[in-house]
């Protein structure tokens, strides 16, 4: 895949991996910002060709960086089905559990292609958390937070595209992005370090203006001479801000690491491996952006919300899908030799009840379930935390969010000392003054 190391240059000297928040302007919403996008898609040139002494450069600082990839189950999994079964149990369902290549660690008989991985993994089956709404437990498990109506926190692909982003300083795409459903945003953090959307085919929405390239350069010049006129003018710092903006959209659209979100150019058997499901796509997606540079990549995968028939859902549908992917992602990462660097985190917003409710279904339940992590710095092969025989409590010792969160920024070497400020001016301790998880790390 080319890498070119032009940097981004701008009409008002912006820099996409700068760790100061660049918030849009006053008064732009994400629907301007967008417009903006539109209207540069017609810009893409003939990409230029650099020696391979730049491109060997830029592979190797690629391979070397951090980053960090989510894979979030919106609705709320059933982890007891999957990571912490309870075979025997009245509240274990029908479901077999089956060893693993990890000595002593079984899951659901439903992830076969993962228990063949599990060796590269870890569980940490001990979580337990209060927040059993979806809102609110989508949140808290992005922040470490419960919400606020005085601040906006930022979201860990935030936080971690804020403090990797300087590893990558040729990045010209999005530090954070987000396939297949849209993340929790910035926060404090300004929208420099919001996710960017795609779907799971790569593609955004509102590029294709359907004109030609000469009208869409004429109207860009147009926009160029109102922009420098009101710079002049010294109308105050939202019209340079916008300029900034302006700028990184037409740097993005005519980036050479735009193809990262071409899975079509891959192999079709690399494509059959990861699955021809959104999340398949999403995954295989993830792989080609953090090779690409990208420090966090989220994606979605939903309809875990099963407060009926459950079991033939997860059986028949879910499970055969996640296997299918995440076996794929942990594999390919380990095999190109990027998993030492690259966090792998999956979990979604809470468990689900242990009790199976009278139409066949889990319903919302916080207080035991499951995270599994994996990669850089974790210790692998592993099942940490321990839940009762019926699955309805935690015997050992709990975790929360914050933990989890700073579990995964110990794994990538960011410090926890780390503090931001709040718009409020207070300050916040990155992941909530959470503690290490530190049986993930023997």
């Amino acid at each position: 895949m080319p890498i070119t190391s032009r940097p981004f240059a701008s009409l008002a000297s912006p820099s996409w991996a700068s760790h100061s928040a660049q918030p849009l302007p006053a008064g732009m919403s994400r629907r301007h910002f967008m417009s903006h996008l539109a209207g540069a898609a017609a810009l893409a040139a003939p990409a230029t060709t650099f020696t391979n002494t730049l491109l060997a450069n830029a592979q190797d600082m690629r391979k070397r960086h951090k980053a960090a990839i989510l894979l979030w189950m919106g609705g709320g999994p059933s982890t007891m089905d999957i990571w912490d079964l309870k075979p025997g149990a009245p509240t274990g369902g029908p479901f077999k559990q089956i060893s693993t290549s990890a000595d002593g660690v079984a899951i659901s008989e439903h992830m076969p292609l993962m228990a063949q991985q599990m060796h590269q993994m870890a569980i940490v089956r001990s979580m337990s958390t209060r927040e059993a709404d979806h809102m609110r437990g989508r949140y808290y498990m992005h922040t470490g937070y419960v919400p606020n109506p005085n601040v906006e926190h930022p979201s860990y692909g935030s936080v971690i595209a804020h403090e990797l982003a300087s590893q990558v300083p040729d990045l010209e795409i999005p530090p954070f992005v987000s396939v297949g459903g849209g993340s929790v945003g910035p926060g404090f953090l300004g929208m420099t370090w919001a996710p960017f959307v795609v779907d799971s085919s790569g593609r955004v929405r509102n590029l294709d203006m359907g004109i030609d390239q000469t009208r869409v350069n004429q109207r860009l010049e147009m926009l160029a001479t109102i922009e420098k006129r009101f710079i002049g003018e010294e109308r105050g710092g939202s019209a340079r801000d916008h300029a900034k903006v302006l700028d990184r959209t037409v740097k993005l659209m005519t980036s050479e690491q735009m193809k990262a979100f071409k899975i079509d150019e891959e192999p079709e058997a690399v494509r059959e491996r990861y699955g021809t499901t959104g999340f398949g796509r999403g995954c295989l997606m993830a792989r080609r952006l953090v090779e690409q540079g990208v420090p966090f990549v989220e994606v979605d995968l939903g309809g875990w919300d099963n407060h009926q028939g459950i079991f033939n859902t997860l059986a028949d549908n879910k499970l055969p899908e996640l296997d299918k992917a995440m076996s794929a992602l942990v594999e390919d990462l380990v095999q190109r030799g990027i998993y030492d660097d690259t966090a792998v985190i999956w979990m979604g917003e809470f468990g689900r009840t242990p009790n199976i409710n009278g139409d066949g279904g889990r319903d919302h339940w916080a207080r035991s379930w499951s995270v599994v992590v994996g990669g850089a710095g974790f210790r692998r092969g592993v099942a940490v935390g321990e839940t009762s025989s019926d699955g309805k409590e935690i015997i050992t010792e709990p975790y929360s969010s914050q933990d989890v969160m700073a579990s995964v920024l110990k794994s990538l070497g960011i410090s926890l000392e780390t503090t931001f400020t709040a718009t409020n001016g207070r300050p916040m301790k990155i992941a909530n003054s959470g503690r290490v998880i530190q049986e993930l790390f023997a």
